[in-house]
């Protein structure tokens, strides 16, 4: 058999807080520091407790090339090796193991170590923050104030109010009231599908084709032009459909073709089951949960990597890409009347084990939603200029 250092792993000493008896008795504070050291290993999607001498034996074994099992054995011992083979530490030139398969597929997709930690072990699978925070009393910003102090100022300051040069008064146009009227939506009406002409305007002004060029490399290399910018127009982030509640299309999952503007069926689901996904999906924040349909943008991180190869700032395009995205599908939402809303605080593993994506090929980042707001605002919406709701709580236009 032969070994080599699995692709992807970092080192984090980390330190917590313990009571301590023996300092209490001793007129101490009672408390001592306790370090541990784990592995962050991004093809398990983990971490994993190591001592310092298991990082001393893998900073022996290459991760670029094989080493002969029994010649690593005879300076390092047999058994060590064996436990950090079985954590996935090492990996075996066993292709059917788990391991040596996951780390492959890493390896070849050109992630950047730094980026596949953080992205691989930020995930969350279960997590049920929308009533976390309720029950820890954070839901309003004077919640957060009286709990957390005062935030930083909401701009840096950097000469005194003397030496600011004013501007002349920005132009109005539409396009302002259209922003004006761009507002996180927290109040949709449950008793209103959307229609599919919503659906479709939404999604092909947001995910859609607006042109394409094929490019002969030898194979037929399609590149998209959308509505918002991307990194090396490569365009990586797909829209996974959650549908609840719209015209004349049963409720389940769903794939837009953004060439094509088609929906691909995924899984068909009853009308509860699509809203208990919808709910887990958004980690139990209900008022999100409420859209008609929600949308998993899920990066496919091989076609962006493709150019940016083990490159410092892949990942981070790769994100500015879900958040250029979620912005115009706001904009295209709210000129239709929409709501619309974005979170990251999302349960990507549950998401992309209902859409059955692999996510070392995509790893959903962020989920929107859109669909008619309520007549009248349950909960707490930032609207400062009112231009959504009334005094009163009932809505503008309705």
């Amino acid at each position: 058999m032969r070994l080599r250092r699995c692709a992807h792993l970092l080192f984090e000493p980390r330190e917590s807080l313990q009571f301590d008896l023996d300092s209490l008795a001793g007129g101490g504070d009672g408390l001592r520091t306790q370090l541990s050291l784990l592995a962050l290993v991004p093809h398990r999607q983990e971490e994993i407790a190591v001592s310092a001498q298991d990082v001393a034996l893998l900073a022996a074994v290459p991760c670029t090339v094989w080493s002969e099992f029994d010649a690593l054995a005879a300076v390092h011992g047999d058994e060590p090796l064996r436990d950090l083979l079985a954590r996935g530490l090492l990996v075996g030139d066993d292709a059917d193991s788990v391991d040596h398969e996951r780390d492959e597929r890493l390896r070849a997709a050109n992630w950047r170590t730094l980026s596949a930690a953080q992205h691989y072990l930020g995930r969350w699978d279960g997590v049920r923050s929308g009533e976390e925070v309720q029950r820890a009393g954070y839901v309003t910003l004077g919640e957060l104030i009286g709990k957390l102090g005062e935030p930083p100022p909401a701009a840096q300051r950097h000469a005194d109010a003397a030496a600011r040069l004013p501007l002349p008064p920005p132009r109005q146009t539409a396009f302002d009231e259209l922003l004006q009227r761009r507002a996180t939506c927290r109040n949709f009406d449950r008793d209103v599908p959307l229609t599919q002409d919503a659906l479709a305007s939404v999604l092909h002004r947001v995910f859609g084709a607006q042109g394409t060029l094929t490019l002969d490399g030898g194979g037929a290399t399609t590149v998209l032009k959308r509505n918002s910018p991307s990194g090396g127009g490569l365009h990586p982030t797909g829209a996974y459909l959650i549908v609840q509640r719209v015209a004349g299309l049963a409720p389940g999952l769903y794939h837009y073709r953004p060439v094509e503007h088609a929906l691909e069926p995924i899984r068909a689901m009853t009308v509860d089951e699509a809203a208990d996904l919808a709910l887990r999906s958004v980690a139990a924040q209900a008022y999100f949960a409420a859209a008609p349909v929600l949308v998993a943008l899920a990066v496919r991180f091989p076609r962006s990597f493709w150019k940016y190869r083990n490159h410092a700032k892949a990942y981070r395009v790769a994100a500015l890409d879900v958040g250029h995205l979620s912005q115009t599908l706001y904009l295209a939402a709210t000129d239709l009347h929409l709501g619309a809303f974005v979170t990251a605080a999302v349960n990507e593993v549950e998401i992309e084990q209902a859409f059955g994506l692999d996510p070392l090929v995509e790893g959903v980042l962020a989920v929107c939603g859109f669909g008619t707001r309520a007549e009248r605002r349950a909960a707490d919406e930032f609207d400062p200029n009112g231009r959504i709701w009334r005094e009163d709580g009932s809505r503008i236009g309705s």
